[in-house]
């Protein structure tokens, strides 16, 4: 899903002594727009398209790519924090096949995709298993690609990365160019949609979104990349927009996120060089930001206090806080809040958690700050290196990282380790949290850790 990482000089991270509280701005920070610190206390969190209170979700569902908000919150009660391979585990269940995609649950029934087969023959699958006992109620084949389509890539990827997405009565899942599907909840089919091609780099990644009856997914290729939105019903494509970049690298593998700007819907979908805000409607560009030369961008945004969290990915990664904008245009000289240049994650995504922004970078760095201002609270190493997105639970935030590790820390100013636990089995997918549960997607299983 990625290029190689760049080694970066040890001087280059925070130090690995006691947690930096309250660091006053460094150079570190760069202030483009106060006028954002004076208003970000009045401004309220914007609503998410897509949050709990959507016909037929209910509170403890995790229905798409970092639960119902897209943006890592859960409130669920009595979620677990210590385990490992051999405690507090209900249950651990074998997924045939190879793939990266996120576990989603709704009613009491998990999803998940995978590939089976090899280069000359793969069967691209969607899976529905039993969240009560783990048993696989049902094991589809979705997509059966041509041999050529199914490429090589990235270590860290697979065939079956991009997270499946639930809602109404349909499974929506993800292939990247080798096609996107919908079934119902029983497994069939209802459609197919493999007419959208274009040429990977590294693989696939980025999950799709749903936004009214339109999904929308990013197509950021080696080439001529672009974003697209399909008729949730019936599969066809409704609108098609190109990137209209400059990067000499423009493959990505983000997930879109909907958001509501002066009470208007827009999508924001990351690519190399740029995150924009496209209309649902018919997919034109209203606004964009551009940060230089990153490029391969994996993570998610999201939004609070009316700014995007956003990173630019490799080389170097950025932060970004960035107001968006109501109008057409490039906003990068006028609506950047604020940008952080040291322990910004390449792959995983951003979580806000009342005033504080928490991240964690690819090498195990993670880091608290002020998400109005920038302002550090602290920054402390975790061990490991991390391609999943953290979530917050309980006033708890979920660290999981490559090597099967979870770290537990305690919400807030202060850097506080809760637990840590060892699953002894890969893990790069992100969790799925609900009452008294954590679903956890290891290289070779699938496991409910309970109380």
């Amino acid at each position: 899903m990625i290029p190689p990482k760049k080694t970066r000089p040890e001087s280059e991270y925070p130090p690995r002594v006691s947690p930096i509280l309250h660091e006053p701005q460094s150079p570190s920070i760069q202030i483009l727009k106060t006028k954002f610190f004076q208003s970000c206390a009045s401004l309220p969190i914007a609503a998410l398209v897509g949050w709990l209170s959507l016909p037929g979700l209910a509170a403890e569902d995790w229905p798409e790519f970092r639960g119902p908000t897209g943006q890592g919150l859960s409130t669920a009660t009595n979620v677990p924090t210590q385990w490992s391979a051999t405690s507090n585990v209900v249950w651990k269940v074998e997924i045939p096949g190879e793939g990266w995609s996120s576990p989603v649950l709704v009613k009491g029934k998990i999803y998940l995709t995978t590939a089976v087969g090899d280069s000359t023959n793969t069967s691209l699958r969607t899976l529905c298993v039993d969240a009560k006992n783990g048993h696989i109620q049902w094991n589809v084949e979705v997509l059966n690609p041509a041999p050529d389509a199914a490429q090589a890539m990235h270590k860290k990827n697979s065939l079956a990365s991009p997270t499946p997405l639930v809602r109404d009565g349909r499974v929506y899942v993800h292939f990247g160019h080798m096609g996107t599907a919908a079934l119902d909840l029983s497994g069939k089919i209802l459609w197919q949609q493999t007419t959208l091609k274009y040429s990977p780099m590294h693989g696939n990644g980025g999950s799709p979104a749903l936004v009214g009856d339109t999904l929308v997914i990013n197509c950021d290729g080696e080439t001529d990349p672009f974003v697209a939105a399909l008729d949730a019903k019936t599969g066809a494509v409704r609108w098609k927009t190109p990137r209209d970049i400059a990067s000499a690298r423009p493959f990505s593998f983000s997930t879109p996120l909907a958001i509501e700007v002066d009470g208007a819907t827009q999508i924001i979908s990351p690519g190399s060089g740029l995150v924009g805000g496209y209309d649902p409607k018919d997919g034109h560009e209203i606004w964009r930001a551009r940060y230089g030369d990153g490029f391969s961008v994996v993570s998610r945004p999201v939004f609070a206090h009316g700014l995007l969290y956003i990173s630019s990915s490799f080389m170097r990664p950025l932060l970004y806080a960035i107001k968006p904008a109501a109008a057409k245009g490039d906003v990068t000289d006028t609506h950047v809040a604020w940008t952080y240049a040291k322990g910004i994650p390449n792959t995983s995504s951003p979580l806000v958690v009342g005033d504080e922004l928490y991240i964690v970078s690819d090498s195990g760095i993670a880091t608290c700050f002020d998400a109005c201002t920038g302002n550090l609270h602290w920054s402390e190493r975790l061990g490991g290196g991390f391609s999943a997105s953290p979530v917050l639970a309980e006033g708890r935030i979920y660290f999981q990282n490559e090597e099967g590790v979870g770290t537990v820390l305690k919400a807030g100013k202060t850097f506080e380790v809760l637990a840590k636990n060892d699953l002894g089995e890969r893990t790069l997918a992100s969790p799925a949290v609900t009452d008294n549960t954590i679903f956890l997607r290891s290289k070779a299983h699938l496991w409910r850790i309970g109380q």
